[in-house]
Parts: C-alpha cells; sequence; structure tokens
C-alpha cells in the first residue's frame, strides 16, 4: 500500500482528472449542446413556434436542457451529504467513486442512441444520469486528496489534477472534430461522427479511471456494525456539519466558495451561449473553447507556484478580481462590437487563465483547512453541495436578468458576487497550512 505523499499514489489520484475532464470539455461544453441544439431545431423536430415536446409540456429546446442540468446539480446536492456519511462510517469511498464512474460513463455512451424527435427521452434522462455520475464521483474524487498528498504538496497536487484534466479533454476533443469534420476515418456524417464522439468520452472516462483505482488506498473497515447504514450515515454527516460549522474559518472559506462558484460555474456554462447571441460563428466558440483549455493549464500551473510563494488566499483574491475583470468586459461586449471575434477570445484567454487556477486552489484550501479526520468524503460533500446549490443560483439569476433586462445585465451581475466572495475572503485569518 502506497504511504501518503507517494508519486504513484500522487500521480494516479490527479489522473482521474485525465479522465473525466473529457465529460467536461465533450459532453457539458463543446460537442454534445452543440449536437442537441442542432437536433432540436431541425426540421420537423420544433413546432411552428420553435417548442419541442417533452413529458406532455412544451418547452424551448434550451429551457429543457438547463431544467434537465439544474435538476441533476440539484439530485446530487441532495444524496452526495447522505452518500458520503455512509461512505466515511464503512470506509468505502472508493467503491462510491466507482460506482458514480461507472453510471456516468454508461450513461454518456448510451447518448449515441439519441438520434432524432423520437429518442429526445433518450437525450434528456442519460444527460441527467451523466451529469450525476460525474458530480457524484468527484466528491469522493475530491475527498481522497487529504489522504494522497500531505498539506504542503496539496496547491500543486491539486493543480497537477486539473492540467492533467485539461491536456486529456484537449486531446479527445481535437479527435472527435477530426472524427465529426473530416473523412480520415473513411466517412463524414457530422451526426453519426458526434454519436461516436459520446461513446469514445464514456470509454475514455471509464478506462482511464482503472489507472487511479490501481493505486488509491481501500479504506474499507473489517469490522462493521450492524446499524442501518443510511441512519449511520445521516449521523455522520449531522456530526461533521456540527463540528464544520465551528470552525470559523472554514465557514467563511465556504461563504466565500459559495458566492465565486455563482460566477465562475455560470460563467463556464453560459460562455457558449452568450457567444452565440454575439453572433460567433461554431468554428470560433470552438475555438475559444479550445484556447480556454490551452491557457488553462499555464494558469493552473502559474497559479499553484504562486500560492506557494504569497499563500493561498492572497492567490484566490488576484484570481477572484481576474474574474470580476472579466464581468465588466463582458458587460460591454454587443452584436455590434468591431471585432467581436478577437475581444472573444481575449476574453477566453482570461478565463482560461484563472478558471483552473480557481477551481485548483479552492479544493487544495478548503483540503488544507480541514480538521485531521477520518470524515474526509462528509467535508467535501458540505464543499461540492456548496457549488452544486451555487451553480442552481446562478442559472436563475443569469436566467431572470437575462429574460427582463438583457443578458449583459446578467454578466454584470456576476461580478457582484466576485466583490462580495472578495470581502468574505479578506475576513478569513491566518491558518498553519493556510496563508
Amino acid at each position: 500500500m502506497l504511504k501518503i505523499g507517494d508519486k504513484k499514489l500522487i500521480n494516479a489520484w490527479a489522473f482521474y482528472d485525465w479522465a473525466n475532464s473529457v465529460y467536461s470539455l465533450v459532453i457539458s461544453t463543446a460537442i454534445f449542446p452543440i449536437y442537441y441544439a442542432g437536433l432540436t431545431s431541425s426540421e420537423g423536430f420544433a413546432n411552428a413556434e420553435g417548442k419541442i415536446s417533452f413529458l406532455g409540456t412544451l418547452w424551448t429546446p434550451t429551457t429543457l436542457y438547463n431544467y434537465a442540468l439544474a435538476f441533476s446539480f440539484l439530485v446530487v446536492a441532495f444524496i452526495s451529504p447522505m452518500l458520503s456519511g455512509i461512505a466515511d462510517y464503512s470506509g468505502n469511498k472508493k467503491k462510491f467513486l466507482k460506482g458514480f464512474c461507472l453510471l456516468g460513463s454508461l450513461s454518456v455512451m448510451c447518448l449515441f442512441f439519441f438520434t432524432g424527435k423520437e429518442t429526445l427521452w433518450v437525450g434528456i434522462v442519460f444527460t441527467i444520469l451523466a451529469s450525476i455520475g460525474f458530480w457524484g464521483s468527484i466528491v469522493f474524487y475530491n475527498a481522497y486528496l487529504p489522504e494522497v498528498a500531505h498539506p504542503e504538496q496539496q496547491d500543486n497536487v491539486s493543480a497537477k489534477g486539473f492540467m492533467l484534466g485539461y491536456a486529456g479533454a484537449i486531446l479527445l476533443l481535437l479527435l472527435c472534430l477530426v472524427i465529426i469534420e473530416t473523412e480520415v476515418f473513411g466517412f463524414y456524417d457530422k451526426q453519426f461522427g458526434s454519436q461516436l464522439s459520446f461513446v469514445l468520452v464514456g470509454l475514455w472516462w471509464l478506462g482511464f479511471a482503472q489507472v487511479t483505482y490501481a493505486k488509491l488506498p481501500d479504506s474499507e473497515k473489517s469490522k462493521l456494525p450492524k446499524d442501518n447504514y443510511f441512519v449511520k450515515g445521516i449521523k455522520e454527516f449531522k456530526k461533521v456539519a456540527k463540528e464544520l460549522f465551528a470552525y470559523q474559518e472554514l465557514k467563511l472559506f465556504l461563504i466565500s466558495f459559495f458566492l465565486l462558484s455563482i460566477g465562475v460555474q455560470t460563467i463556464i456554462l453560459m460562455a457558449g451561449i452568450f457567444g452565440t447571441i454575439l453572433g460567433l460563428e461554431t468554428l470560433n466558440l470552438i475555438a475559444t473553447i479550445l484556447l480556454v483549455q490551452f491557457v488553462g493549464i499555464l494558469g493552473a500551473f502559474l497559479f499553484s507556484r504562486l500560492s506557494n510563494k504569497i499563500g493561498n488566499i492572497k492567490t484566490l483574491k488576484i484570481t477572484i478580481a481576474i474574474w470580476g475583470l472579466v464581468c465588466f468586459i463582458g458587460f460591454n461586449l454587443t452584436k455590434d462590437t468591431p471585432n467581436i471575434e478577437m475581444y472573444f477570445y481575449i476574453l477566453g484567454a482570461l478565463i482560461g487563465l484563472v478558471m483552473g487556477a480557481i477551481q485548483s486552489l479552492a479544493r487544495s484550501t478548503y483540503s488544507k483547512m480541514l480538521p485531521k479526520t477520518e470524515d474526509n468524503a462528509s467535508y467535501f460533500s458540505f464543499f461540492d453541495v456548496t457549488e452544486k446549490i451555487a451553480l442552481v443560483v446562478g442559472m436563475v439569476t443569469f436566467g431572470v436578468l437575462n429574460s427582463m433586462i438583457s443578458i449583459q445585465s446578467s454578466v454584470l451581475a456576476l461580478a457582484v458576487f466576485f466583490l462580495a466572495s472578495f470581502i468574505t475572503i479578506s475576513r478569513i485569518k491566518k491558518t498553519k497550512y493556510v496563508k
């Protein structure tokens, strides 16, 4: 069994980012949303008003897709605290990680069968299940960080995971684009090429996850009480909740993380739609997405090193300030802005610089602030639930302001959340490992 801090253990843990990040890029951001939008807007799919029928109700395609994702986030927010409590009580985090990974990867592959109006239910149901699988696995994956790296290693180790994730996602996205847009593999059919891409994502995710499973420690307890797992899981979660809110710095950090996540996650999910409204072509959007990923590798590396020199809190404040700048630039962009493509590329580069950095540092900072405990899954479930609730709040805020005023006002409103996060994180006092 590999000991904490061992390079082989660290590399194996970080490799799960390589495995799962293809879902974030190909399914959540790039190919599937474009495939879904193209299919649902095709002739014969939507009615004359551009609406589609699902569960006996008419929806605009974008609204149905957004609600499906929001539902998946709420499911994860509801079940992960209970499951993490059970995982800590029984010591079987790896089983939960494997289970959610299997659910997510198989669901992504099932999107292959979403081919038209008759199979809309396939697209929606497996979009929800894939999202639950991805975000559910992340809870238990993140919970391993304190068990694979010492506190002084965790910034760099967390960044390493994100860097590997960006690299793997870029590689598979480029392969998928070749399959979709060219005849290199002996055929040229954009729809079938997209369907094959979904299968490749699932196989990549499930296949490379085996590298992580092989090295992560099995911490399942040899002697388990015969009490009800569910009841004990709830009790475990309540115990951790009481402990967590007794730590003032942890409580402040979670509040700050909630506020910054409203902005970060909403921008990540809505950037493509924002670009479409600004009139950008699909090719420019894909190019911007790739730019974000490439710059994200550099950003995660640079900011992890900066945190080693000036501390996590100061480094996080810098990234939050840059996110605020992104909001102000986005607010000033309209469809009539000259050279809009160039401005959008600049926006993409700024987002890439701080996207991986802020997520990586938030994960490692939270990990370093935790008390010495065996309840890591329960503690990280709070981290995950905070992010999911923030995402729902962000999407609702963005949607309401967009419908009532404009999409630019929605972008500007996100700057308010970043400002509040900056003020909150400034109140955190230095600890042994977080400065």
